[in-house]
């Protein structure tokens, strides 16, 4: 519901700002000509900078947080590409500060908080909230769980000689309909 008034705001201080800066060029045309030239300018953006982005955010995705520190410096390029292709006047400002490059600092520094929380929400939830603080795990461009993963290798390798206890090794054959059926004498005969 809030994300439904945000947008509605959004949208009314849109069409306000268009009549304003409409009426303060002297004509609507030229405010629609940029509308379509900045959705151009944000496509050009967006295909530019997206090359290889999704394989990389499921590496991030993945624990390997800052594997490519080409994917944070595109993230906000492409983010003010999308802004661009919004029709209004706020969103192509607002695609402007993103381009700054301060502003990008501050957004990678964001995005990458925002990953690592979820990311351990989903450890979390994986692990039953036996995960602690990350802070103190790994560094960037490495796996912050290896640690873990370790000692559960080790406490698996004391408990059953290295091997796990709960699978039960055999052989399988297939028996054909004419083959002779085992009774108990078979098995036990008598003395």
């Amino acid at each position: 519901m809030k994300l439904f008034l945000i947008v509605l705001i959004g949208l009314v201080l849109e069409v306000f700002v268009w009549i304003g800066v409409g009426d303060l060029v002297g004509s609507m045309w030229y405010v629609f000509f940029w509308f379509v030239a900045a959705f151009f300018i944000g496509l050009n953006l967006i295909r530019k900078y997206s090359a290889g982005v999704m394989p990389q955010m499921q590496q991030m995705q993945m624990g390997q947080i800052g594997a490519d520190p080409a994917l944070s410096n595109n993230l906000p390029k492409i983010f003010a590409g999308f802004l661009l292709m919004i029709p209004g006047l706020i969103s192509d400002v607002l695609a402007l500060l993103v381009m700054i490059p301060a502003v990008q600092n501050a957004f990678k520094a964001a995005m990458m908080k925002a990953m690592m929380k979820r990311q351990q929400a989903m450890m979390d939830q994986m692990m039953g909230g036996m995960m602690g603080d990350m802070n103190g795990m790994g560094g960037a461009g490495q796996n912050p769980f290896a640690d873990l993963m370790r000692q559960m290798q080790d406490m698996q390798n004391q408990q059953g000689g290295g091997r796990d206890s709960s699978i039960i090794d055999g052989e399988a054959r297939e028996i054909t309909p004419d083959a002779k059926k085992i009774e108990m004498k078979d098995v036990n005969p008598p003395k």
